[in-house]
């Protein structure tokens, strides 16, 4: 007999039983406590259960909460049976109701022979600890901790900002250094004894009663005191989310439960009959005789806790919809924007289809439907053309219109008569190509058989509106890609930043173009710009545009003076 287990227990009783059943049945004593929350019926039952056992015990009750002395208590009590009632135990290991062996007994318990006066505790200082969760590390020893985090958070809080403030400290026992660590350790005969009779042991429970989860504390900080050989690690696998929450493991972890080599993991699901089945048969028992190694397994857990908290990027979906700036990339693949094309040119998104091999849609944020490649009423994904649907979330619709066609880049048309909420998504997304010709809104008002006063108020309001827009695509907090032409410019050589714009998108041919899309007639579109300045609208987003014929404009324009050296 070389080793006994402590074991805490709450909830899962026939869970606990079995386990304890089997360390029993392998010759291992088994202490129990069980929460005093138990109704006494279930208690009794769970008792009665187990008294064809002789190496079974149960110790005094203790009503456990979590982060409190009361897990000190019980662990003490089971350890003080423990090593009382059953004088041959080296080594206690403390367990949980929901801990499973995953190696045989007798594999243990030649482990531990072979290392008598080793102790396997996780035990380091707190400026080592990197999983303290919520902010205290050495406050956990210095502040008081009379009220439950769990059912008085309010007040738990108030009382540790409380005493911030006050600049109140606890004295730290001389001969004491904190350390922290796992709650579950296989401590020898020698060092449990020597913390459980010490003479000042009334004296550290004060100190430890009101110390923050002092179970991650008590045993690691005086095993320090009397341990002749600590290794600080802990013989159960025990692995916990990025907030401190710890992983439960089911059946479908089976695989990954064997290749950790660890003697015990927590926390089983109940329900896990593949697991409870397979581990405590001894036809699944497997000794492999390698050391404890659950380092093996954590590029897994670190692989989860990356999906969990960044996810995929550009998916959203019921079961992760991150709040702002927290996704992993607002889209999930590159995709073009271009505002004031359709407007300046004829047929634009044919050509531009045509050239690229892209999906070329149409204004997909038009203010009465949206625009598929197409002609399309349904896209993929079930994408509706329903404005409706669409402005109820259109930063939804975006994600979702990427995501359902990862693999094509998807290209659209916008303006400022579309709706406007998409902007900052659009310019804060690294994926996004955004190309606008500024002030090309007003050659659709142009061509117009509209009343005039009509004409000069749209146009306001649509040069308004692309201001802002313009303005958030400036802001510092741009991510994606973005060129700004205004109309005069843009007219004056269509041809080099058409290029650029099919070059960046990584066309199908890589020759250069030939030919530009066919310009809208803008013959009279200056003196058009003059009756708007004349009825009192500045229009100042089309840049330095000629009142006389554009062609010619551009054919008399004198080149630039350089310098020959």
């Amino acid at each position: 007999m070389s080793v006994g287990f402590a074991m805490l227990v709450h909830t899962a009783l026939g869970r606990a039983g079995q386990v304890a059943r089997h360390w029993a049945g392998h010759g291992c004593p088994v202490v129990i406590h069980v929460d005093r929350k138990v109704k006494a019926r279930k208690y009794q039952a769970f008792v009665d259960s187990l008294s064809d056992l002789e190496n079974v015990r149960f110790c005094q009750r203790y009503s456990c909460e979590w982060g409190t002395w009361s897990l000190v208590q019980a662990s003490q009590a089971a350890s003080e049976l423990l090593l009382a009632e059953f004088p041959l135990v080296r080594h206690v290991y403390l367990a949980s109701g929901s801990c499973l062996p995953l190696r045989p007994v007798e594999e243990l318990q030649a482990y531990l022979a072979a290392r008598p006066k080793t102790d396997f505790i996780e035990s380091v200082t707190t400026e080592d600890v990197p999983w303290t969760v919520g902010g205290l590390d050495i406050e956990r020893f210095t502040l008081r901790f009379p009220f439950s985090w769990k059912r008085h958070r309010r007040t738990f809080d108030a009382y540790v900002n409380l005493q911030r403030r006050v600049r109140f400290q606890r004295r730290i026992p001389l001969e004491l250094n904190p350390h922290l660590g796992s709650q579950w350790w296989c401590l020898t005969r020698q060092t449990l004894t020597a913390i459980l009779k010490d003479p000042s042991r009334v004296r550290y429970d004060r100190y430890f009663s009101r110390v923050w989860i002092p179970d991650e504390s008590y045993f690691q900080t005086l095993a320090r005191l009397y341990s002749t050989n600590i290794e600080s690690r802990s013989l159960t696998l025990s692995k916990f989310d990025f907030q401190g929450k710890p992983h439960i493991f089911y059946d479908d972890h089976m695989q990954l439960l064997r290749r950790s080599d660890c003697f015990v993991a927590r926390k089983i699901w109940p329900h896990a009959d593949k697991l409870y089945e397979g581990f405590l048969s001894e036809d699944g028992a497997i000794a492999t005789g390698a050391e404890p190694n659950p380092a093996k397994i954590d590029r897994i857990f670190s692989k989860a806790v990356e999906r969990r908290t960044k996810g995929r990027a550009g998916l959203y979906m019921q079961s992760r919809f991150p709040n702002e700036d927290w996704e992993n990339g607002l889209t999930s693949a590159q995709y073009s924007v271009f505002e004031g094309f359709t407007e300046l040119f004829e047929d634009f998104e044919d050509w531009l289809a045509r050239v690229t091999g892209t999906r070329v849609h149409g204004h997909l944020f038009g203010p009465d439907r949206v625009e598929f490649a197409g002609g399309e009423r349904v896209f993929a994904g079930a994408l509706t053309d329903s404005a409706a649907l669409r402005d109820y979330n259109p930063r939804a619709f975006l994600t979702n219109l990427v995501w359902n066609t990862r693999g094509e880049r998807q290209c659209f048309m916008f303006g400022p008569a579309d709706t406007q909420d998409i902007s900052w998504d659009l310019a804060k997304d690294p994926n996004a190509q955004v190309s606008v010709i500024s002030g090309a809104w007003a050659v659709p008002l142009f061509h117009a058989n509209r009343d005039f006063p009509d004409i000069r108020r749209e146009a306001a309001r649509l040069q308004r509106i692309e201001a802002e827009h313009l303005e958030v695509l400036r802001s510092i907090w741009v991510k994606a890609r973005v060129r700004i032409w205004t109309l005069a410019d843009f007219i004056d050589n269509p041809m080099e930043p058409l290029q650029t714009i099919i070059d960046e998108i990584g066309a199908r041919h890589a020759s250069r173009l030939t030919e530009a899309p066919r310009l809208k007639s803008l013959d009279g579109f200056g003196q058009f710009l003059q009756n708007l300045k004349n009825q009192g609208m500045q229009p100042h987003l089309m840049g330095d545009f000629p009142t006389g014929p554009v062609g010619g404009h551009a054919r008399q324009r004198p080149r630039k003076p350089y310098l020959v050296k």
